[in-house]
Parts: structure tokens; C-alpha cells; sequence
């Protein structure tokens, strides 16, 4: 029986691409506490949403990642949105040159294969211990080792014909790949000691190259991320 299915599907954001530097205290101190971090990027979404709205960063579909170069002292903040940003709050000082901001638009279509890039905050629930009728979650521990990174990652690639959620309810990201083609590099723990919400996030990075096989749940994963630690700079898929 032929597929219903849409065999493209259109991805509209915007980029805004911020050199910072990492010598300044602002963005020192983004790097070594992880809300700080949240709170520099959501700074340029202030008034889109009313305060203390829940979900606001999901609502204006704020994703981010970023690098560090020590050597040089710079930082390079991308963040995604539905919104545009405005990043007037952040110090003059602070920044190394103007923001830069690029609207996406790009049409993907089943069959099509691009290069990607993705930081994020692969995890396992281990056994609580507690008996399976009383449905107590397990403790998330985020996967340490390449080889782990590169099986949960190949579990969310969408085989051509695959549906977009899989048997066990894992979320497929509408596209596949060899999984030994991809590249895995772990990156070091962020963390943050904030009493109200202390938060320690395992985080790697996986490149490679993506064939789409169903570009619907491909535009959605790319519009909302992947995974977990979404607040805190994960899980932003960047297609080149």
C-alpha cells in the first residue's frame, strides 16, 4: 500500500549566533553553572510570554548549544527560536562582535541526506527497586562510554517504513543513518550547585550525516530537540 505520508516537510527558525568572551564574567560564569548559562540565553526572549508562565522556553521553542575555545577566550552561543531573540541585556563588553541572526527556511524531502551535528544528554533509567505494580520512575543516569552515546542515539533513527514512535515509546527523529559512520566525542559535565534546583548533566556530541525517511517527524525534531536537558543546552540538532 503506498504511503500517505508527506514526503517533504518545511522548517522555519531562527539562528542567533553569539561570539562571546569566555574572560568576561558574565559568560564565565555561564560556563561553570548551568543556569547561569539558561538564564544568558533565555535574557533575549524577555516579554513573549507572561512571567512564570510554564513551558515558556518550549512555548517560544528556544534550543541552544555552544563551544569553547580556552586558547582564545572565545565562546560561540547558537540558539534556535520561533521567536526572534534580542540580546540588547548582554553587555557590549561581553560580546567579541554584534550578534548574527539568520532565519532558517529550508524544505527537507524523504530521501534527501545532510550532514548534522548535536550535543546531548544521552541517559537510561536504572531500576528504582521498588515492585513494578507501584510504577515508581527509575534514577536517570546519563550514559558515559561512546559506544552507549551511539546505541541510544541509533535508537531514535527512523528506519524508511518504521512509524514515528517505536514499540517501546522512544520518539524516532524521522531520518536514519550507519550508526558506525557517526561521530561521538564526550564532553564534560555541567552542572550547577543552585539549592532550590541542583542539576549535573552528562553531555556528548554526535556528527555525522542523516538520510531523511520522514520528513514531518525530522521537522518537529529539529523544531523541539532531542532527548533531555533541553533548558540547559542540549539536544538542539543543527543540520548543515
Amino acid at each position: 500500500m503506498k504511503s500517505t505520508r508527506a514526503s517533504t516537510a518545511r522548517f522555519v527558525a531562527t539562528h542567533s549566533v553569539l561570539t562571546l568572551n569566555a574572560r568576561h564574567p558574565l559568560v564565565a560564569k555561564s560556563l561553570v553553572d548551568a543556569q547561569e548559562m539558561h538564564r544568558t540565553v533565555m535574557s533575549g526572549f524577555r516579554g513573549w510570554v507572561e512571567d512564570g508562565e510554564p513551558e515558556a522556553r518550549a512555548q517560544m521553542g528556544v534550543l541552544s548549544t555552544w563551544s569553547v575555545d580556552l586558547k582564545a577566550g572565545a565562546l560561540v552561543l547558537v540558539v534556535q527560536s520561533r521567536v526572534p531573540g534580542d540580546w540588547s541585556r548582554i553587555p557590549r563588553e561581553a560580546l567579541t562582535t554584534a550578534p548574527h541572526i539568520i532565519t532558517v527556511d529550508r524544505t527537507f524531502e524523504r530521501g534527501e541526506v545532510f550532514a548534522f551535528r548535536a550535543v546531548v544528554n544521552p541517559t537510561r533509567s536504572r531500576p528504582s527497586g521498588r515492585p513494578p505494580a507501584e510504577k515508581v520512575r527509575g534514577t536517570r543516569t546519563a550514559h558515559t562510554t561512546p559506544e552507549h552515546v551511539k546505541r541510544w542515539f541509533a535508537r531514535r533513527l527512523q528506519a524508511a517504513g518504521e512509524p514515528p514512535v517505536a514499540e517501546d515509546g522512544v520518539t524516532r527523529i524521522g531520518a536514519t543513518a550507519d550508526p558506525e559512520t557517526l561521530g561521538i566525542r564526550m564532553l564534560p559535565t555541567v552542572s550547577s550547585a543552585h539549592r532550590a534546583k541542583p542539576v549535573r548533566i552528562g553531555r556528548a556530541e554526535i556528527r555525522g550525516t542523516l538520510t531523511v525517511t520522514d520528513p514531518e517527524p525530522l521537522v518537529t525534531s529539529l523544531s523541539n530537540g532531542l532527548g533531555h536537558a533541553r533548558a540547559y543546552s542540549c539536544g538542539l540538532i543543527l543540520a548543515r
